[in-house]
């Protein structure tokens, strides 16, 4: 499993030197985050890097790379639970989570398109009546170039997402 990590992460997490990496044979175990503040509060954007599906999750009491692979396992879990995908987490996710690499984030496409939810994010969570779960529920359905396909000029993590699941075979 990777975890991409912005420079701000990885400074927090303590995670070391990052490595490099294509990305994962598995799509569902290659994940981006990023390290975002909403006033004094710190929040953490995971995105799966090939779809942008995304949950969000407090930073706070994450102050090493144990906690954070703890915390970022917990919530894509009952993220994807939420939505249904328990059995792609059993299936695709958890088995890869035995053994978790850091690394540099894959492309600008996917950092541009991370940095755009986390305006997003931050804006609802100032507002003050969403928990970081709905977040991602929110964040699922911004229409984002980076997914662009088929002719269109964007795509919805939703859509990608769901279309993952589909060639899994779920």
């Amino acid at each position: 499993m990777i975890f991409r990590l912005s420079q701000k992460l990885n400074t927090k997490i303590k995670a070391g030197t990052l490595a490099t990496l294509p990305p994962d044979e598995n799509p569902f175990a290659d994940w981006s985050g990023q390290l975002f503040l909403v006033g004094r509060s710190q929040y953490i954007l995971l995105s799966s890097t090939k779809s942008l599906y995304s949950t969000v999750l407090p930073g706070k009491g994450v102050t090493n790379d144990r906690q954070f692979i703890e915390r970022a396992l917990s919530s894509i879990r009952e993220f994807m639970e939420i939505d249904g995908y328990e059995g792609i987490y059993e299936r695709f996710v958890a088995p890869a989570s035995g053994s978790v690499q850091f690394a540099k984030a894959l492309d600008r496409s996917v950092t541009g398109s991370m940095n755009d939810m986390t305006k997003h994010a931050a804006f609802w969570l100032a507002a003050g009546d969403v928990s970081p779960i709905e977040i991602g529920s929110r964040l699922k359905e911004i229409p984002m170039s980076a997914l662009k396909h088929d002719g269109s000029t964007h795509g919805f993590p939703r859509d990608a997402y769901k279309a993952m699941v589909d060639r899994a075979g779920s």
